[in-house]
């Protein structure tokens, strides 16, 4: 599936279901700039905003790029977020025109050279990339990490450790890492809009109907109350220059 449009049918859902990231995730990619009301930040690959409305609530200006025309439309709107059409490798933005670029969730997708060399054009002093994955040292986690690994039809997890290698290589740069743990609270509507958000488990037919009867019947052994906790980690990235 050509991955500019693959969310074209979850957009929603992504909007709705996807986590957010953990507040010293974002302090860490902001150390060091100063004030963040004076910063321009690009975030490359935006889907529907969610990293874009962190760095804005900051007081960032955010130029969030997208390339599928659904995600942009599914955004919640933000007075200092404003839309552009383009992709990593092309964001259309000029020579050192903001001051950081961000790359979070999506990155796995177009995380190629082209993209580094386009993050290091565009931006003055760092790039950054945020990417969770699930922490599956917790029972409930454990359980849907094998249910969701079951019914993929594309190995995202060797996809983002590919994009980490990558990002970790970034050319003639000083590189750092760190991570940050949080959680998703989600009640069994939400946790079925979760699993609907991602692009690479099936949406219709048999198999669809199969993880839903799976994830609901993994939601009732685990609830506590009418609630699951899903356990994740974020990986924080900087690339300075």
């Amino acid at each position: 599936m050509n991955s500019l449009e693959r969310f074209s049918s979850r957009a929603r859902d992504y909007a709705a279901f996807r986590p957010s990231y953990p507040r010293e995730a974002v302090d860490a990619v902001l150390e060091g700039l100063g004030d963040p009301r004076r910063l321009t930040v690009a975030d490359v690959g935006a889907g529907t905003g969610i990293s874009s409305r962190l760095f804005a609530d900051r007081g960032a200006s955010v130029i969030a790029i997208e390339p599928n025309a659904r995600m942009r439309e599914a955004a919640q709107p933000h007075p200092r977020v404003s839309w552009r059409e383009g992709t990593g490798e092309r964001t259309a933005l000029l020579d050192a025109s903001v001051d950081l670029v961000v790359a979070c969730q999506a990155f796995h997708w177009f995380a190629t050279a082209a993209s580094l060399e386009e993050f290091r054009r565009i931006a003055r002093r760092r790039a950054a990339m945020l990417q969770y994955e699930r922490d599956e040292c917790h029972p409930f986690t454990k359980a849907f990490g094998k249910i969701v690994r079951a019914y993929a039809t594309d190995d995202t997890e060797l996809l983002r450790a590919k994009a980490l290698e990558i990002f970790r290589g970034f050319p003639h740069a000083r590189v750092r890492a760190g991570t940050a743990h949080f959680k998703q609270s989600l009640n069994g509507y939400a946790l079925l809009g979760r699993i609907a958000s991602a692009s690479y488990l099936p949406s219709d037919g048999p198999a669809a109907g199969a993880l839903r009867a799976e994830i609901e019947a993994l939601f009732e052994r685990h609830r506590e109350g009418d609630r699951v906790d899903l356990m994740m980690v974020t990986h924080v990235l900087c690339a300075d220059w």
